[in-house]
């Protein structure tokens, strides 16, 4: 019987690549994302190169209250090997989910709950992988997460990062506390791709405070040059991550495939307490044991 692989956000851009690259090497692949029909499309593109079959789940992995349901049917269904965590957003105008900033949910709080109510399911399934996609924009977020947002206006890309870097900052020191269970957790930053995220907000000066916004014919140059190339290179990280069983834990494996350094921020203990305390304000969850399974 084959693995079982979940991705998020899989039915395009660079969450199909890498479902495409978890079939190839052998797993049953489901993705998850909010269009039908986008998903039967990404399922029957992973389905015409053979393998195993793929599958899809729909969800709003915006919706707190269906990530838990997909959680729930995903556990339903016995032992996972891989899970792949590649939702992101970006937002040029402030707006909100469940109360709470929508960057900050859809790109932390709902990989965060996902990976916290499956790891009963891949401590089954050891050993198995936890892969959380991030980004280079962590390094001009603001690193302070006394609350959901800093203080100020709202500029999208920054609050892009920020809400990465706690991400990074959770899958970090999720690698930590799982140390021993079987399960590996890793994170992944595929530099830049062309996808649906890039092509429309990344064109937007308001996604940048005012002082960058001055220079924004050099910025948005560099945000075209960095966001140019094609998904399934841009995958590469997060394929590398899932399936290279000589990578130990707790690792962040850059774009060229290889382990980076990650930025001090995301293993600042101070930053590591903030980054739980305001989640686990915003997302409750009775958390498994440190290393020992469920």
């Amino acid at each position: 019987m084959a693995r079982r692989a979940v991705v998020t956000a899989g039915t395009g851009g660079i969450g199909l690549e890498t479902a495409l690259g978890l079939a190839k090497a052998g797993y049953a692949v489901t993705v998850v994302g909010r269009n039908a029909e986008r998903g039967a499309q990404a399922v029957e593109r992973i389905n015409a190169r053979g393998g195993e079959p793929a599958r899809f789940l729909q969800a709003d992995l915006a919706s707190l209250d269906e990530v838990r349901e997909l959680a729930k049917r995903i556990t339903a269904e016995g032992e996972l090997a891989v899970l792949v965590n590649n939702v992101g957003a970006m937002f040029a105008d402030r707006s909100e989910l469940h109360g709470i900033e929508a960057s900050f949910v859809v790109n932390h709080l709902s990989p965060y709950l996902l990976t916290e109510l499956l790891l009963p399911a891949l401590q089954s399934g050891a050993p198995s992988r936890v892969v959380n996609v991030t980004t280079g924009a962590v390094t001009l977020a603001k690193k302070v997460f006394d609350q959901v947002e800093p203080p100020g206006g709202y500029y999208g890309f920054h609050w892009y990062g920020r809400a990465k870097l706690a991400n990074l900052t959770y899958t970090l020191d999720l690698a930590i506390r799982l140390e021993g269970s079987g399960v590996a957790v890793l994170a992944a930053d595929p530099g830049g791709a062309a996808t649906d995220m890039t092509d429309g907000t990344m064109r937007n000066p308001k996604i940048v405070s005012p002082g960058l916004r001055l220079l924004w014919p050099l910025v948005r140059r560099k945000f075209e040059r960095s966001t140019s190339g094609p998904a399934s290179v841009a995958a590469r990280s997060s394929i590398v991550a899932a399936t290279d069983d000589t990578l130990r834990t707790g690792l962040l494996i850059g774009p060229q495939g290889t382990p980076v350094t990650p930025i001090k921020a995301a293993t600042d203990p101070h930053v590591v307490a903030a980054v739980r305390r305001l989640t686990d304000q915003h997302a409750p969850v009775a958390r498994v044991p440190d290393g020992i399974s469920n």
